[in-house]
């Protein structure tokens, strides 16, 4: 009989164990699982006196087998060994029980159906940290007595219960149909959800492109309100500021309505003075009446002293106020850098305050409508190409062109005669003008010294003053700009005539100017003006 040594904090085994004594396996026999007796704690024995062709076979899992009496025992084909050679003949072991005979694989048991052959590579299930039970060595004994064996296969006819696994050997397996469950309710959530999007989606779309904007009836509730319109605001963007101010309901209505008014695109940037819960169509008519513009207007030609005195108007300023403003501030209004350093000036921002139309609130300052001023000057004159374009025409400056441009506005009487009023000054300064040797000999200039506008200047008036604008009596162009420009002033002075014009004479003293080549054509032009003039 082996000897069945014991393990720590263990007892023998009972001899009436069916693996006790030499009949049975014996010690012999291949122990590679854990046991439990039907129904109680697990024993690990201890075996002492292993060969080394007997030691426990740890490649793969051992499943017990039960009878149909309960009893437990271990199919040698499921551990990978062959049956030990010292088995009883005639069925018998020395317990006085029958040997069984091991059963054959059950079809629904993936462990029986393949058995692994003696000696073959096998997984190693015990050589990760995640093996379950962990690998113990021969003849170990769990002292605390919490190892449990594997799981036997399931069957679908056994109703034995399976005691739980510990462990992280194995996951839980989910129920199929709780996942089915779950994935159901998944797609219909997803499902539903999208049907309630494409509706959602469809009404706003339909909304958008089919509903009537909201809008507002009638023609306001007589509460009035200024609206500022900024320059190159259209369509949808006057509609929001509109809208902002309480005007109209929406900016689809009012797009809408000025789109349906033969006259809605001609809408203009500045002050309108409308009602709040106007509807667009309302909106837009009152807006394109002169009633409700409420603009500061800036005429082509006008001298700076005039535009001061309108600012102070609509700002109810004292007269003068923004004269002095600037006097002061004209450094920091914007102006170009050809614009600065210019000696001799009367006005440092004459021809900067661009005729226009401007949008002047009553909270504004002075400084502050200034500034807006030059700067439609500067993106006018920048899109214009000053700077770049002084050459073509003999001069030397984009300030002298400006100054040449304000010339052209004062003295022409109609836009028809501007391009040749630019020539006549272009050809009066030239070094080889004999003519008039450089004087262009213009009354508008000696006016804006003056601040009038004399068309009747006697010559001992005019030889008597030595002021640098005064053109008779100083060649080439004044310090700087006698006014402000406007466009056609501008592209006059850019593009003018090639017709060889060197004089030029108002001849009815108001509208009617004429233009000479030479002396004696232009006295011939001098009696027709005498003589229209009474004189």
């Amino acid at each position: 009989m082996t000897e069945y040594g014991r393990g720590p904090g263990t007892e023998p085994w009972h001899p009436e164990d069916p693996l006790y004594g030499d009949a049975g396996w014996g010690a012999q026999a291949a122990h590679a699982g854990q046991q439990y007796p039907y129904g109680g704690q697990p024993q690990h024995p201890q075996y002492d006196g292993w060969s080394q062709d007997q030691q426990p076979h740890y490649g793969g899992q051992q499943y017990p087998q039960y009878d149909g009496q309960g009893q437990q025992h271990f199919d040698p084909q499921q551990t990978g060994q062959h049956p030990h050679p010292q088995q009883h003949q005639g069925g018998w072991d020395a317990t006085g029980t029958h040997g069984h005979v091991p059963y054959a694989a059950d079809p629904g048991d993936p462990y029986g159906q393949h058995p692994v052959a003696y000696g073959a590579e096998q997984p190693d299930l015990y050589g990760t940290e995640d093996a379950y039970p962990p690998p113990q060595p021969p003849g170990h004994r769990d002292p605390q007595g919490d190892d449990e064996p594997p799981l036997p296969p399931e069957d679908e006819d056994d109703t034995t219960a399976r005691p739980e696994r510990r462990g992280k050997g194995r996951k839980p397996v989910k129920s199929k149909k709780g996942r089915t469950g779950c994935a159901l309710m998944v797609v219909v959530l997803v499902f539903g959800g999208g049907l309630g999007g494409v509706a959602y989606f469809g009404y706003q779309f339909y909304k958008n492109r089919f509903a009537p904007a909201p809008d507002y009836a009638g023609s306001g509730n007589g509460e009035t309100v200024t609206v500022e319109i900024p320059k190159g605001a259209v369509g949808a963007d006057i509609g929001r500021k509109l809208k902002e101010a309480g005007v109209v309901q929406s900016i689809d209505a009012f797009v809408s309505a000025q789109l349906a008014n033969p006259k809605g695109k001609s809408l203009q940037d500045g002050v309108y003075t409308l009602q709040k819960h106007m509807s667009a169509a309302s909106a837009v008519e009152l807006m394109l009446s002169p009633k409700s513009r409420n603009n500061l207007i800036i005429a082509e030609g006008s001298r700076n002293a005039a535009v001061y005195a309108l600012i102070d108007k609509r700002l109810k300023l004292a007269n003068g106020t923004t004269q002095k403003v600037a006097a002061k501030e004209y450094k920091s209004l914007g102006l170009p850098a050809w614009a600065l350093n210019h000696p001799g000036l009367k006005d440092p921002l004459e021809g900067f305050l661009f005729p226009s139309s401007y949008a002047v609130g009553k909270d504004q300052k002075p400084k502050d409508v200034l500034k807006a001023m030059v700067g439609r000057a500067n993106d006018k004159y920048t899109a214009l190409g000053l700077d770049k374009k002084a050459s073509e025409v003999g001069l030397d400056s984009p300030w002298q062109l400006l100054t040449a441009a304000s010339l052209v506005q004062a003295e022409g009487k109609t836009h028809d005669d501007f391009r040749k009023m630019a020539e006549v000054i272009y050809n009066r300064l030239k070094p080889d003008n004999t003519e008039t040797n450089q004087l262009l000999q213009f009354d508008s200039t000696y006016n804006y010294l003056k601040g009038a506008s004399n068309i009747h200047i006697s010559e001992k008036e005019i030889n008597g003053d030595r002021s640098p604008y005064n053109t008779y009596t100083n060649k080439g162009l004044p310090p700087g700009p006698i006014g402000n420009p406007g466009d056609e002033a501008l592209n006059a002075a850019l593009s003018p005539t090639h017709d060889g014009w060197m004089y030029f004479v108002a001849t009815d003293g108001m509208n009617k100017t004429e233009f000479a080549r030479t002396n004696a054509e232009f006295e011939k032009l001098k009696d027709k003006f005498n003589a229209s003039s009474g004189n």
